[in-house]
């Protein structure tokens, strides 16, 4: 790994400070959000500007150029690192940007460690992406901590960890796998994307990069496509930003306001669509057609304990096993109607998908099964409609599909 790089001009940023104080709710709300000084607007101004005037060559007035900062992206930034009670953050194109700004931090010769069902798109980023710059990766059962010593080796520098788990809501021990990276000199880096801040923090856990997708939770209402990256590291921070500035994977004005807009309303989107996971995970638990209930919420769950006290709550997103063949599953997740067939996840309304043959097609299918995404699988994202509706909506399309 890279120990140094030496930063172009106008790529170093100063550490900012969390402007928002008091509880998460509290901050969700003022973080990066002081009144606009001009106007006294309540809500900060979407600067739609390429470029800025500057007093003298080389005199600006803390901006000079769209791409290497905006004072909308600003405001998302210093709003998002207080939400991960962290003192850096950064903002992305997409969430697929974050993750490869995160790989951009290796050399040819390093080797990743990651969970053996990562969400598709990250598997075939590392996969048939980086491989072919020399980098390379080993995929395992991150829950299994004997399994990621031993694929622990002397060139390792990145330990990749999601929880929950995507699609399997397998909960992983955020402290422990931390530790693991750091004993072998590598870094820890979680994909939060599936809890949120409002649900767990990493960093307070050990690890050193956290991960998100602002399309989903923080967005909430799949109207922008954005990804982040949040660490205490100031040393990474100036890395992030370096690579941000040189290769312009950065969202727009107008995508950072809509995730503005939505991190007002996380907490109590968060808390709905918890208390509606847990319902639906319930009666599915139930359900005769039903042969496994992917949810760290539910007793059942191998994690269960984990989760309970690494998380606030349990999350949104439930996974379940039908007693059904590929075309079948096919048919059940076509026939729903308040369950929208799509994938993302993270919106206040319903999606289901059928992960075999969208969001995870590109792992190949031997190693799909090994892995445990069957071809029975489903995974919704649980919205925030009334959870009668929803339970109604997946029993009358199990019936249809499956007698």
């Amino acid at each position: 790994m890279t120990e140094h790089i030496d930063l172009e001009d106008g790529a170093e940023t100063e550490g900012r400070e969390q402007t928002g104080q008091g509880q998460f709710e509290t901050r969700s709300i003022h973080a990066g959000q002081e009144p606009d000084e001009e106007t006294g607007a309540v809500m900060p101004p979407i600067y739609a500007t390429s470029t800025y005037v500057q007093d003298g060559p080389g005199e600006d007035r803390g901006y000079e150029y769209s791409r290497t900062g905006n004072p909308t992206r600003t405001a998302l930034e210093e709003n998002l690192a207080a939400l991960e009670d962290a003192e850096y953050g950064r903002a992305f194109a997409s969430g697929m940007a974050s993750i490869n700004t995160v790989l951009n931090l290796l050399e040819a010769g390093d080797h990743v460690v990651a969970g053996d069902d990562v969400y598709g798109g990250t598997h075939r980023l590392f996969r048939q992406v980086y491989e072919q710059y020399d980098l390379s990766f080993s995929f395992v059962d991150t829950t299994d901590h004997d399994a990621v010593l031993s694929a622990m080796r002397p060139d390792t520098e990145l330990v990749w960890v999601e929880t929950p788990t995507n699609p399997l809501m397998r909960v992983n021990d955020i402290a422990a796998l931390s530790e693991i990276a750091h004993d072998h000199d590598a870094l820890c880096a979680v994909d939060n994307t599936f809890a949120t801040p409002y649900l767990q923090q990493p960093l307070d856990h050990g690890a050193d990069i956290v991960s998100h997708s602002l399309t989903k939770y923080l967005g909430g209402h799949s109207d922008v496509v954005s990804g982040a990256l949040v660490t205490n590291d100031e040393h990474l921070d100036e890395r992030f930003g370096f690579y941000q500035n040189s290769v312009g994977a950065t969202p727009d004005p107008f995508a950072c306001f809509l995730v503005l807009r939505g991190t007002k309303t996380l907490a109590l989107r968060m808390d709905r669509h918890c208390e509606n996971a847990r319902t639906i995970a319930d009666r599915l638990d139930a359900h005769p057609d039903v042969s496994h209930v992917y949810y760290p919420g539910l007793e059942s769950h191998p994690q269960h304990d984990l989760a309970a006290e690494q998380m606030r709550d349990f999350g949104g997103m439930v996974s379940f096993e039908l007693d059904a063949t590929l075309d079948e599953t096919a048919d059940f997740v076509s026939a729903t109607e308040v369950f929208a067939l799509a994938e993302s996840l993270g919106g206040v309304e319903s999606l289901i998908e059928q992960p075999a043959t969208m969001t995870h097609a590109s792992i190949p299918r031997e190693e799909r099964i090994e892995a445990g995404l069957t071809d029975g699988l489903v995974r919704i994202s649980v919205g925030v409609e009334h959870v009668d509706d929803l339970w109604s909506d997946l029993e009358s399309a199990i019936e249809l599909a499956l007698s």
